[in-house]
């Protein structure tokens, strides 16, 4: 049996990190834990990532102006945070982030890849090596035993870049053999989110905001005590406070409970990180880094809680498209296949469907599938029918006040219930 490693992971997203205030705060609560082993991983700076993509289109559109300006603009984001961190210039930090700046900016004379989700993977992920390495220089700084560590020679996964899958045996050989050692003499280790390498040694991500996901890994394979993701809200909340008055924190949920609650689309924790945690039985803390010692949510084994509070996943900008055979048949079995088939072509996500007798129906983000797209790949067998400009509240734990809560001013378009779920189609009254 394997030995169980009695050793904490924590995650810091971009938020926790976006300015000199933010990293001292990590630092705050890093010494908390003080004579502990932990692993800390940490998302790029602010809006890093956002800027990188922008560099990434810059660099394979040949705008060479904008890719210019983006990265100057990146790097003095990067070292407005530096000189007030590192007041002392000629600390080695600089060189280092001003050694990956360079090879950024020589990307342009390189001859660019035809595959554009590989390049991407090559550049997006250095927003999360620029910010462990500043990070873990100021972690030392403070005194505290920290050794900087490379995801994307940890982290096994296949070639599917920006989405990649990953190779767990491997991902377990390499942790174990790699990384594990290295608390022999630190008792910190700060490493990336999101990033992973092919058994070529090409860096990869594992889907945008897959640095929860890191954490997961990194904690399945060496069986941690716990995980606990940082966040700027006290906990996981029943509502995003965006869309809903008087939000509750849910105290203590079951894995099972934030599977359903990720996969229906809340935004607090990465869908693919709950289940290796699940599996070995690992709780998942959500805690603030505004107030550390407040006790923030636990997601752990029992479901005795999940009934007590419902909790509501909203959607908007919706699209509901619906297609019926032009010979006006039933839908049958194999026109569900050559539906999912054409969809899939498109690269439509869908968040919902039904079907009937004569139709099947689909609901996606307007944002990402244009009717004219959809229109195109189907006319030539069905018919299609669109509905824009709607929103879908999926609802656990509902009933009728709670619906009756959520349609006001507003008129039902379509509706599913479950035992647990309810799910709502809707749209604003005329």
């Amino acid at each position: 049996m394997q030995k169980t490693i009695l050793m904490k992971v924590f995650k810091f997203g971009g938020a926790s990190v976006r300015n000199p205030e933010a990293v001292r705060n990590v630092v705050s609560i890093l010494e908390l834990f003080e004579g502990q082993q932990l692993v800390v991983v940490i998302s790029a700076m602010g809006k890093t990532t956002n800027a990188l993509e922008d560099i990434v289109k810059s660099l394979c559109e040949r705008r060479k102006l904008d890719f210019d300006k983006q990265v100057e603009d990146l790097h003095a984001f990067h070292l407005d945070i530096m000189v007030e961190l590192f007041p002392e210039r000629t600390h080695k930090i600089y060189a280092e982030i001003e050694d990956i700046f360079d090879e950024l900016n020589e990307k342009y004379d390189e001859q660019v890849p035809d595959n554009f989700d590989f390049e991407y993977d090559q550049i997006v992920s250095l927003g999360e090596v620029i910010s462990t390495k500043i990070v873990n220089a100021f972690v030392r700084e403070k005194g505290l035993s920290s050794h900087w560590a490379d995801a994307r020679k940890l982290i096994r996964t296949n070639h599917s870049y920006r989405e990649a899958e990953i190779d767990w045996t491997r991902t377990q050989e390499l942790i174990t053999t790699r990384f594990l050692p290295n608390f022999e003499h630190s008792s910190i280790q700060i490493t990336q989110g999101f990033v992973g390498h092919t058994a070529e040694a090409m860096t990869t991500t594992l889907g945008r905001e897959g640095s929860d996901f890191t954490a997961g890994i990194f904690a399945y394979c060496l069986n941690a005590s716990d995980v606990t993701i940082w966040k700027d809200v006290p906990g996981m909340l029943n509502a995003d406070p965006k869309w809903f008055d008087n939000t509750i924190k849910l105290d203590k949920i079951s894995f099972a409970e934030a599977i359903e609650l990720s996969y229906y689309g809340a935004s607090v924790i990465h869908p693919k990180t709950v289940k290796p945690l699940q599996n070995k039985n690992i709780p998942l803390y959500v805690k603030s880094f505004v107030d550390p010692h407040a006790d923030g949510t636990i997601i752990q084994a029992s479901t005795d809680s999940d009934h007590l509070i419902p909790s509501f996943i909203f959607k908007i900008e919706q699209t509901l498209y619906s297609f019926k055979t032009k010979d006006f048949s039933f839908i049958v079995e194999s026109h569900l296949s050559d539906i999912f088939r054409r969809l899939s072509a498109i690269g439509a996500k869908i968040n919902l469907m039904q079907n009937s007798a004569l139709s099947f129906s689909v609901l996606v983000d307007q944002s990402k599938m244009s009717p004219e797209k959809v229109v195109a790949a189907f006319s030539d067998e069905y018919d299609v029918r669109f509905n824009e400009n709607l929103e879908l509240v999926t609802i656990r734990h509902y009933d009728e006040a709670t619906i009756e809560r959520v349609m006001v001013d507003k008129e039902m378009v379509l509706e599913q219930k479950a035992r647990q779920t309810a799910r709502i189609v809707m749209k604003n009254k005329a």
